[in-house]
């Protein structure tokens, strides 16, 4: 999995962290019999919320925008059957954390560095059972021979995520959670994820019809630059609030004039990459309703060769023709509207400045 274009699955051991190494949403175990889950709920938040046992059958649970990470120790993979709950009517979406997309790589490579490989602990320790053996009988083996293997199986699973959270501490300036937003910020970023994901989803993209290898690519660094800038001004803003005061003095009016203009004008150059987005987003949805039209048609075409032997058993094989052609017209025209929407989306993608 890589940020920004997660798998559809969670691995059925680990620990993951929302928003770097998987997306919030509804998931699925088919095999979670005697496993166990934690999810970890962001900054105020409350306690962790954790299930075990786990019963027999398919278990169903729902990871929040907010939560922080999520541990599960199953039987099988965690399968995405949904996104997150919908806000109600009114209310505006809550946003994701976000992370620089190279984190998660590095994180992995931190957690497998200086992993010892699997078989030395237990072959170390029955050397060593064997050895002992001589001295305090068969209970000594057997005792070392349990050891080893809760070594192997308990500490080669611990250990490397309490590598990647020692490091992702190291790293707080690689990722934001939403403490990092003010309300205008949060704001924000939703508009900014709803068009990501809206692109991310598409059938068209999906498919391939769109440039998916650049978006796999491109949509998580737009996604982490448009987070960093949404961060720095919900601090400057907090800060001009600060500095402002309730003072009403003229001259701290004056002095903090140029930094609010300027504050401003970094709003606005951010709402523009946003709304560019959104055009992104519009575009590919459109797209995926000429195809879903198209491949409508594709499935009336398979079955008109039925009503074709029909006609020609009732009434003159000219009378078909016509039937024939129309529908080989309306087949060719959505072909051409969905080649016009797929090129007005790329469009929109070349409107979006380059990631860095």
């Amino acid at each position: 999995m890589t940020i920004g274009q997660w798998s559809d699955s969670i691995p059925g051991n680990g620990t993951f962290f929302v928003g770097i190494d998987i997306a919030p949403g509804r998931y699925l175990c088919t095999d979670a019999k005697g496993g166990w889950w934690v999810r970890y709920p962001g900054p105020g938040g409350g306690e962790p919320v954790a299930s075990w046992p786990l019963p027999e059958g398919g278990i169903e649970i729902e990871i929040a925008a907010t939560d922080v990470a999520f541990e599960t120790h199953t039987g099988s993979d965690w399968k995405r059957v949904g996104g997150t709950a919908k806000s109600s009517a009114g209310e505006a979406p809550e946003p994701r954390p976000v992370a620089d997309p190279a984190l998660r790589a590095e994180l992995d490579a931190v957690a497998a560095r200086g992993m010892l490989p699997g078989w030395l602990v237990p072959t170390s320790m029955l050397m060593l059972g064997l050895i002992g053996s001589t001295l305090l009988g068969p209970f000594w083996l057997l005792g070392l021979g349990m050891l080893a293997v809760m070594i192997t199986f308990g500490g080669r699973s611990l250990a490397p995520d309490i590598r990647r959270v020692r490091e992702l501490e190291r790293n707080r300036d690689r990722y934001h959670t939403l403490d990092d937003f003010d309300a205008e910020g949060r704001a924000m970023l939703a508009r900014a994820q709803a068009a990501l994901d809206a692109v991310r989803d598409s059938r068209v993209n999906r498919e391939g019809l769109l440039d998916s290898a650049d978006n796999s690519v491109m949509l998580p660094r737009q996604e982490w630059e448009i987070a960093q800038v949404l961060a720095r001004q919900s601090k400057l803003r907090a800060d001009h609030a600060e500095m402002a005061g309730s003072a009403t003095f003229p001259e701290v009016e004056a002095a903090l004039r140029p930094l609010r203009d300027k504050l401003d004008l970094s709003v606005e150059s951010v709402a523009r990459r946003i709304e560019a987005l959104e055009r992104y987003a519009e575009r590919a949805r459109a797209a995926d309703e000429a195809l879903d039209a198209h491949r409508r048609l594709e499935e009336i075409a398979a079955k008109a060769h039925e009503y074709d032997e029909l006609v020609a058993d009732t009434v003159r094989d000219d009378l078909a023709i016509p039937a024939i052609d129309r529908l080989t017209e309306q087949s060719e025209a959505l072909i051409t509207t969905l080649r016009e929407r797929l090129a007005r989306a790329a469009e929109a993608a070349d409107e979006l400045p380059p990631a860095n």
